[in-house]
């Protein structure tokens, strides 16, 4: 239409020509693009030669349409055998998902077979699944062992499975050889034959038997976390007390440590195991507690599982070599580098070495080998190797990736290195003890892992055929039940290969060095800081000695020591424990509850408090009472107890008196000292229970003594009234026994009357006269009829008191002063006891003298 709105007779102007021809560009750019894009490897080329798409567009675009070799997941799930040979049948099996948007058409899976690899980093670069086309990819199989695969929905898995011969694989001289399996198919978008999926692996091929076979020694670790806390029952078999249940979980059917035992008990390994395992599993053979959430405990009820597992256990290592860590696996890199500055934290070391044979003898009735000492990953430095030698190991398990080679060797060497001093590093090779670490529980992981593990091995062997070396596999220390599945695959191909045989720990160790392997032990510098952030801090192992500190001083005073030094001890091993690492929360709340049940404990053995004491004499006694909460008796103890002011209140002969003090479980005791007081006032006493060496035991009681000194006049005040009381009783015996004569011997008379019959002329009821001259002189009438007779008080007749004197020249008024209450009859008995005062008491504890 352009054309035709030109002037006839005219060309077509430059930008009219520019745009048809541009157009006619544009028109067949999809035709090229498809001829370009035919065939799968100018796929590749033209995909990896485009413009990249940037930022968010791009991740969004790879999220939602993978196109390539990734458009498919290739799972390869299931290899066997791991080790072909000769006659075998190579079965591989899996499943395909298809990631992209469109179904995929005329799919095929097969294998394809690599050239043979050139080392050990040939293998790990296969291991980082590579695009396809990245690398050499191999020759594919004869077609007739390519499986067809129907039409692939996008998000569909499909299972598959190939089986060849390892005859047609064409596998040639003895290597490791890369193995791939691939998905070829189409798409509606681009309908050719494409790679759309891969995955690869390794194959290891040993064709001939070896001449000289590598000597492998495989780590079979049964540690666990710690789950026995420091606290035991008060009944006689101590109960113990677990922190959870977990470990029960571990050891009962499908459990990891269950696993663990199974499986080792097929293979020949050496087994590296922590005592402490095998303590807390044997307590739970018998009665134990669980602690729960809110802080009370209830009865533990997997008693059978234990015993079944270390049946299993004792079955297992019969005949076997077992290595003993020391008990709990004490953290030697923590120990070096913080614990050490500690006072005391090495001496845990060496115990817990010592309890390890006794422990691992006891409960399994096999001797250990104690010699061997086992750091964190293998990390080691010079601190490491001094601390883990000093309780006694001849040899030091280290990673290769620690414990570096200076030069550029062509081959592993050998792993038993001489540094000095008699002590041997173990250098475990680092690329084999983490082959297991990642996540096994998807078997594509699971078959992967394995088929490196044995690469490797072979890779070793092939480095220098000729030469006899000993290699030492030392895996994490507590495998995942998935991850231990998986080692005992490989272990047990291994052990059915033809290049490799078995050999234990301690032959390992012995074995001829290699001249050319390093024996220069890595510097401090050199220690990862990953590890070293997840060190025990100095924190903890302070708190451990003031542990050990306060049990020093509590177990001296106990009749029966080993109810608190056993299981102490061993909570202070454990909260040393490598497997605190990556858990400090739990750590710290270990060691509370260890210090917190001590704590417990020592205040069981305490002085009662005391209020108040009043001294109300010169010289008194008083009580202080030691109460003992605990099960058992309380011996070799001395209570002292101190006067703050010796010049005003001694006791005993000074300052301060001490008496020994020994208490039956569960009963108090009152011990007295005696006191003397020189003046008036409180004076504060102090009451401190010691242990037998002097140190001071428990908190102090601290009261106050109200003194009151009896003076010279008090006493002359108290002298005079005990003498007139010793008077009135003798004046009322004389009055009643003159009472009782006129009884007997008068007249009786009329009222008033007298014997001379004149009114008022005799005494009064018939009484004989008992006026004395002196009493006349007093003005006494006689003859009045109101006269007294012997009774002082008593009034004549005409209202006037009578004087009449006693008959011990005491005078009634007198009498009548020292009366206590009331008027006297003639018939009260005479006082035998001083009068008690009627003022109010005062607070607080009275002692009598």
């Amino acid at each position: 239409m352009a054309e035709a709105a030109d002037f006839q007779g005219t060309s077509a102007s430059a930008a009219r020509r520019w745009l048809r021809r541009t157009g006619a560009v544009l028109a067949g750019a999809p035709l090229v693009m498809g001829l370009a894009l035919h065939s799968p490897t100018q796929a590749a080329a033209g995909t990896a030669g485009a413009t990249p798409l940037r930022g968010a567009g791009a991740q969004a675009a790879q999220k939602t349409a993978p196109t390539g070799s990734g458009t498919v997941d290739v799972a390869l799930d299931s290899l066997s055998p791991s080790t072909p040979t000769a006659g075998d049948t190579l079965k591989v099996s899996g499943t395909l998902t298809n990631k992209g948007r469109r179904s995929i058409s005329a799919a095929s899976v097969a294998l394809r077979v690599g050239p043979v690899l050139g080392g050990r980093s040939a293998i790990e670069a296969v291991s980082k699944h590579m695009a396809f086309g990245a690398g050499p990819e191999g020759s594919g199989i004869d077609d007739k062992y390519t499986k067809k695969v129907a039409g692939l929905a996008p998000g569909v898995a499909q299972p598959f499975t190939l089986s060849v011969p390892v005859s047609k694989l064409h596998l040639g001289s003895d290597g490791v050889y890369q193995l791939g399996v691939t998905l070829t198919g189409k798409t509606a978008a681009q309908p050719w034959q494409q790679v759309l999926g891969v995955e690869r692996t390794v194959l290891p091929w040993q064709h001939e038997p070896a001449g000289s076979k590598t000597r492998t020694t495989y780590l079979w670790p049964l540690i666990s976390a710690t789950h026995v806390t420091a606290e035991t029952g008060s009944d006689e078999q101590q109960t113990p007390v677990f922190h959870d249940d977990s470990l029960a979980k571990e050891i009962a059917p499908g459990g990891r440590l269950q696993q663990m035992l199974s499986l080792g008990s097929k293979l020949d390994v050496t087994w590296v195991i922590d005592p402490d395992l095998l303590a807390s599993v044997d307590a739970m053979t018998r009665n134990y507690r669980v602690q729960q959430p809110d802080g009370t405990t209830k009865p533990g009820t997997n008693q059978a599982v234990a015993k079944q597992w270390l049946n299993d256990l004792e079955k297992a290592v019969a005949g076997a070599k077992v290595v003993a860590l020391p008990f709990g696996d004490p953290d030697l890199a923590s120990l070096a580098h913080t614990g050490k500055n500690v006072s005391g934290s090495l001496g845990h070391l060496q115990d817990a070495t010592d309890v390890a044979a006794i422990t691992v003898e006891t409960v399994l009735h096999v001797k250990p080998d104690t010699g061997f000492a086992w750091p964190a990953d293998g990390a080691v430095d010079p601190s490491i190797i001094d601390v883990a030698t000093s309780a006694g190991a001849h040899a030091v398990i280290a990673r290769s990736d620690s414990f570096r080679e200076a030069g550029t060797l062509p081959y592993t060497p050998t792993a038993a290195r001489p540094i000095g001093g008699g002590t041997t590093a173990v250098v475990a090779d680092a690329g084999l003890s983490k082959a297991f670490q990642g996540d096994m529980t998807r078997a594509e992981n699971s078959t992967l892992a394995v088929q490196s593990f044995l690469a490797q091995s072979l890779m070793i062997r092939q480095q220098a055929p000729d030469k006899q070396r000993s290699i030492v596999v030392a895996p994490q220390r507590t495998p995942s039940a998935s991850q231990a599945q998986t080692m005992a695959r490989a272990v047990q191909a291994l052990q059915n290969g033809g290049w490799s045989q078995p050999q234990d720990l301690a032959a390992a160790a012995k074995a001829k060095p290699d001249p050319s392997a390093t024996t220069h032990v890595p510097s401090a510098r050199s220690y990862p800081a990953a590890l070293r952030r997840q060190e025990i801090p100095k924190r903890a192992f302070e708190a451990i000695e003031r542990t050990e500190h306060t049990l020093d001083g509590f177990k001296v005073i106990l009749t029966d020591s080993s109810r608190v030094v056993t299981p102490f001890g061993r909570a202070m091993d454990r909260e040393m424990s490598t497997s605190w690492r990556g858990h400090a929360a739990d750590a710290r709340t270990f060691r509370r509850g260890v210090t917190s049940y001590l704590d417990g404990l020592t205040k069981g053995v305490r002085l009662i408090d005391k209020s108040e004491t009043k001294l109300s004499g010169r010289s008194a006694t008083i009580p202080v009472t030691v109460q003992n909460a605990l099960v058992q008796g309380a011996d070799h103890l001395t209570l002292r107890l101190t006067s703050s002011k010796p010049t005003r209140l001694k006791i005993g002969n000074g300052a301060y008196a001490e008496q020994p003090v020994k208490v039956s479980g569960g009963h108090s005791q009152s011990v007295k000292f005696t006191t003397t007081a020189n003046a008036n006032g409180p004076v504060p006493v102090v009451a401190q229970l010691y242990t037998e060496d002097g140190q001071p035991y428990g908190a102090p009681v601290t009261f106050d003594v109200d003194v009151t000194e009896i003076t010279a006049t008090v006493m002359l005040v108290i002298a005079g009234g005990v003498l007139l009381l010793v008077l009135a009783g003798f004046r009322m015996y004389t009055q009643r026994k003159r009472a009782a004569a006129r009884e007997a011997g008068g007249d009786l008379e009329g009222p008033g009357g007298s014997p001379g019959g004149g009114e008022g002329a005799g005494p009064a009821d018939g009484a004989a006269k008992a006026v004395t001259p002196s009493d006349e002189a007093a003005g006494s009438t006689p003859g009045t009829g109101a006269a007294t007779a012997s009774t002082s008080g008593a009034t004549t007749g005409d209202g006037s008191r009578a004087t009449a004197p006693a008959g011990d020249g005491t005078t009634s008024d007198t009498l009548q002063k020292s009366r206590v209450a009331g008027p006297e009859q003639p018939s009260d008995p005479a006082p035998d006891t001083a009068p008690e005062s009627t003022d109010p008491s005062g607070t607080g504890e009275r002692v009598d003298r």
